[in-house]
């Protein structure tokens, strides 16, 4: 009888937009030293890590299909439609992957991503060696928690997948909470005494011990980045963070589903819809495409709870059928035929 395989391990790297995160990833692909890499590049639209850059360091560690592009704000959201089909494309190359680098979104919140890991989909086949959290220090020793404060609000509005609307402080604060190692970047725009303000304002958010190492231009020993061998998934319940209150279930207890729906006439009238069947029945999460009658252009609709989003992202495809899927996550129990007849009107 043969022995079980061992799970992979995957290090989830977080940070703001503009902390050097796209450096520091390139930077340990370079320098992987013969380990068989993958990346998972979890952003929104045009912010984040650019998955274009790491596809083109040309290096034999990672080559570009080994790199997977999530273009989803909230990875946590979409494990079901998106996070488990990425890991079962990457855990089926040959030669096989050893280590997988998940970069979440700037204004991701980790914590509910590494409770993912509990998913039976994903449990047995990868661990979180780590969370990583990459800080740009000049704009801590400045006082603030990013150099473009700007830029984040941008992102924050033009990413309709964020779950939360709350102060960047807080998320910058969650962040840390769940890290097992803090990247403090831009080492080399500081003096002394911004590193010292920088160490303060991070030693400030942290609740527990943990290491913090500082670099110029993201350039972090592998060695030290990857092969923490932490499981953070087994210990993440004593990561304590603002969305605590919000983050009561378990990932184990979700449950999703597609709903196939016809043309539509009136934007306006599903998104209504779709906050109604979302509020009447707990519906956690729900997105997808719809087709609009006489409209060229595939209508996106996302919604978290009765929030509800929608925009046209591009048009039809030739020879792609007019019809709407739309996903719908919930906790266990939720009733798919009550929810699919709402939908359905």
């Amino acid at each position: 009888m043969s022995a079980p395989l061992a799970r992979i391990p995957c290090t989830i790297v977080t940070g703001f937009l503009g902390s050097g995160k796209t450096t520091l990833i390139r930077h340990v692909l370079a320098n992987a030293n013969g380990r068989r890499l993958a990346v998972i590049v979890n952003e929104f639209g045009d912010v984040g890590i650019d998955g274009d850059i790491l596809k083109g360091c040309g290096d034999a560690a990672c080559p570009e299909e080994n790199i997977v592009e999530l273009a989803n704000g909230c990875l946590c959201c979409t494990v079901a439609d998106e996070f488990v089909p990425a890991l079962d494309l990457i855990l089926a190359r040959r030669p096989a992957v050893e280590h997988i680098v998940i970069e979440t979104s700037g204004l991701a919140l980790p914590k509910p991503l590494v409770q993912a890991f509990h998913w039976p989909a994903i449990k047995s086949r990868v661990t979180v060696d780590g969370v990583v959290a990459v800080v740009d220090g000049r704009a801590l020793a400045d006082g603030r928690v990013s150099a473009d404060l700007e830029a984040l609000s941008r992102q924050r509005q033009a990413d309709t997948a964020l779950d939360h609307d709350n102060p960047i402080e807080e998320v910058f604060e969650d962040q840390i909470a769940c890290a097992d190692l803090v990247v403090l970047n831009k080492r080399d725009l500081l003096d002394a005494a911004g590193i010292d303000r920088a160490m303060a304002a991070i030693a400030g958010a942290l609740p527990r011990a943990v290491r913090i190492v500082t670099v110029a231009d993201g350039k972090v020993d592998p060695a030290a980045l990857l092969g923490l061998g932490v499981g953070t998934e087994d210990d993440i319940e004593n990561r304590k963070t603002h969305h605590d209150n919000e983050l009561e279930h378990d990932h184990d207890d979700f449950d999703s589903f597609v709903v196939a729906l016809p043309e539509i006439g009136d934007p306006a009238s599903i998104a209504r819809r779709v906050a109604g069947v979302a509020e009447a029945h707990n519906v956690l999460r729900m997105k997808g495409f719809l087709a609009v009658s006489g409209k060229p252009m595939r209508l996106l609709i996302q919604a978290v709870g009765p929030r509800v989003s929608h925009y046209y992202d591009r048009p039809w495809g030739a020879s792609e059928p007019r019809r709407g899927n739309l996903v719908v996550i919930g906790l266990k129990g939720l009733d798919r035929d009550a929810v699919t007849a709402a939908l359905l009107g």
